[in-house]
This record gives C-alpha cells, structure tokens and sequence, in this order.
C-alpha cells in the first residue's frame, strides 16, 4: 500500500478575518499552529513515516509543514517547495471580507469565486504591488506564467503537471509522501486523481490542517481516501470553510 496525506495549512489570520487569501504571504493564527501540531500528533497516533514532503511557497504552508515534521520527529525528510502549489491567485479580491464581499455582490456570484472550476475574480492590475511579479521569491518563474488572477482551472493548470510529473511518481520510491498546501491547489489535485466533474468540484470544503489520506495499491491506483480522527469533526469543520462565502444576516444583497 501507498500513501499520499495532503494536508491544509492550519488557520491563518486572514483565514480568522475571512478574507480572500490566494497568494498574499500571512502568518498563522495561534490556532492554526495548534492544528499543525494536532496534524502532526495524528499523524504520527496513524504511524506515518513520510519518505518526502511538498509544499507551496508560502509562509503558512511552510510553517505547518514544520510543527508536522517536529511532531513526527522526521524534521530530516527531503522538502522541495514550489510555487506550483500556491493558493489559488484571488485576483482583486484578496484582501476584502468574504461576508461583505457576498452581501455586495450576492452569494452566489461569491461561490463561482470561492468554487466554480471556471469563474476567475477580476484581476491585479500589471502595476498593483501586490503583483507576484514584484515578488522576489518567484524572480525564477517566467512572467508569463505568473497570475494576475485565477480560477480553479488555472491553478490546475499548474498544480497538475507539477503533482503527475513530480509527486506522483516519486510513490514509487517511498510508502508516504506528505502535500503540504492550501484549499484550491489541494482541491484541484483531488478533482484530478477522484475523477471529479467540474460541478462536483464545486461542493468540495477542505478544512485547515486536517490530514487527508489518499491510498493507492501497487500499481498506483487508487484504493481509498479518507480523514482520519472523527469524521462529525471533519464534517463540521468543512462545513464552518463552506459558510465562509455567506453574508452577513441582514447584509444580503436584494435582487428582487
């Protein structure tokens, strides 16, 4: 049996303040290091022995993948980062409140934003600070490549290549490998290794730093996927991510 855990980053600030994150680089919560270092604590309860570990290039990623690696005790792995797993680019709207942004805008404009595989929000302006080509970081990637905005279908475009062509196949040399990202560049790799429709897609809610096992046979197909610990847990966790995109009671936007 093969494994692959990927694994949310624990809550970050923006993530308490309910605002669009994509690539804005914030800190972890108090919380979301309490929830790497439970991660790491199931993990380890489970009898994980990771081979290697992945992780995008920001900050609240890389630290969960820390405290996790700190808990197992295998701080030795081989990690390669990349900005290929990086959060799904929010365009213009990182930074803004997700309820005002619904109650502005009406929540189903805000969940084609948050979930549809196709719907990008507008995007950065080529001169906006906040622009990844300003960022140091990624001064190796080809401006070309870097985005102004998103949608799930982009961030695919370049998680997968990087998961069927670097990820993957490195199961064949270990029992466990560790993914260690964020909501959409983990949601588009599940689309693609369940085989799921892009409407399914849509009612996907990963939560933070809950471990999610994917099991494959020998021959690398898969077998089962699944979180451990409790699953009404998980449940409600995943539902608190899925009512983020949700007005305010009293701030819904009338259409009639």
């Amino acid at each position: 049996m093969k494994r692959i855990v990927l694994l949310r980053h624990g809550e970050s600030i923006w993530n308490k303040e309910n605002r669009f994150t994509g690539w804005t680089d914030v800190e972890l919560t108090p919380r979301g290091i309490e929830e790497a270092d439970r991660a790491g604590e199931l993990l380890r309860e489970e009898g994980f022995v990771f081979g290697k570990a992945y992780a995008s290039y920001l900050k609240r990623a890389v630290h969960t993948l820390d405290r996790v690696l700190r808990r197992l005790g295998q701080e030795w792995i081989p990690v390669e980062k990349t900005w290929r797993l990086n959060e799904k680019h929010y365009g213009a709207l990182q930074g803004l409140d997700k309820s005002e942004t619904a109650a502005r805008y009406g929540e189903a404009q805000v969940l084609a934003w948050r979930r549809s595989y196709d719907t990008a929000p507008a995007p950065l302006e080529a001169d906006d600070p906040r622009h990844p080509r300003f960022d140091p970081r990624y001064a190796a990637v080809p401006p070309v490549l870097l985005p102004a905005t998103e949608s799930l279908r982009d961030t695919a475009a370049r998680t997968i290549p990087y998961w069927s062509s670097i990820v993957f196949p490195e199961l064949m040399h270990h029992d466990a490998l560790l993914v260690v990202a964020h909501g959409n560049s983990l949601r588009s790799i599940v689309k693609e290794v369940k085989e799921l429709s892009d409407s399914e897609i849509v009612g996907l809610n990963i939560p933070t730093a809950a471990p999610y096992v994917l099991e494959f046979d020998d021959r690398l197909r898969l077998v089962r996927d699944y979180y451990p610990g409790d699953p009404d847990e998980i449940a409600a966790r995943a539902a608190a991510v899925a009512a983020q995109g949700k007005a305010a009671p009293g701030t819904e936007r009338n259409d009639a």
